[in-house]
């Protein structure tokens, strides 16, 4: 069972998910950018920029409730550089003062233990407590022109612009708008583009759309090159994502 909606957070989204079956399962994370806190069985762990496919073994009955920030957000909740968290999993307690990572997973274990679950209470119950604590550590961030850079970048890949013309619009050389998009979004524009487009193209492939119509929307030379991508960052043809 998985469900999500749009989070109270700005640019992030609430989702939660309760593995069924009576055997382990497998299941494939495709990369997009973001980065998540996400609520284990009563553990708190955050997820960071993935540059490929991250394949799960989930247990019969795990449950998940995870809040996924938007590319660019993560670093400012979690106080690290994305880049120091590329392709991994940690404990949030490894990014955060003790007393503050212990607090907020008492909360979530208090929420958790709250309603008749599992079941669909499980994500809005659990999850408004990250939702608190993400909102009240990004109202207190600093305010920065790094948020204004982010939004530019993101925009700009997702419209297929050269990264010279990204850079030269935000006012600086590519050297140091890969610097900042390392820490921002754990890897420089160019990957943070093929990234989005691949996410874009998966969706439209999933909502019925025919491959070569996705390659032509989402900007890819053809088909071929399309099932090269997708192959690529996550691992699987996109038939096997779209199944």
């Amino acid at each position: 069972m998985y469900g999500e909606r749009a989070s109270r957070v700005p640019r992030a989204v609430l989702w939660w998910s309760t593995s069924p079956g009576s055997a382990a399962a497998e299941r494939r994370v495709l990369p997009d950018g973001c980065m998540d806190v996400i609520w284990a069985d009563g553990a708190l762990l955050v997820a960071g920029p993935d540059t490929a496919a991250h394949v799960v073994t989930d247990r019969p009955g795990a449950r998940y409730v995870g809040l996924r920030f938007g590319p660019g957000t993560g670093p400012v909740v979690f106080g690290v550089p994305a880049h120091e968290l590329r392709d991994r999993r940690v404990p949030l307690a490894d990014l955060w003062p003790g007393a503050e990572a212990r607090r907020l997973t008492e909360r979530a274990g208090e929420a958790a233990d709250a309603g008749p679950l599992p079941g669909p209470l499980l994500g809005p119950l659990l999850g408004a407590v990250l939702e608190e604590e993400a909102a009240r550590r990004l109202g207190a961030a600093p305010r920065t022109a790094d948020a204004a850079l982010v939004g530019a970048v993101v925009k700009g890949v997702r419209a297929g612009l050269p990264v010279a013309r990204i850079a030269a619009d935000a006012g600086i050389g590519e050297r140091r708008l890969h610097r900042r998009c390392l820490d921002a979004f754990g890897y420089g524009p160019r990957t943070l583009g093929r990234i989005l487009r691949m996410n874009r193209a998966v969706d439209l492939a999933r909502g019925g759309t025919p491959p070569a119509t996705v390659a032509a929307v989402t900007g890819y030379a053809d088909q071929a090159h399309l099932s090269r991508e997708v192959r690529a960052l996550t691992g699987v043809t996109l038939g096997a994502l779209t199944r």
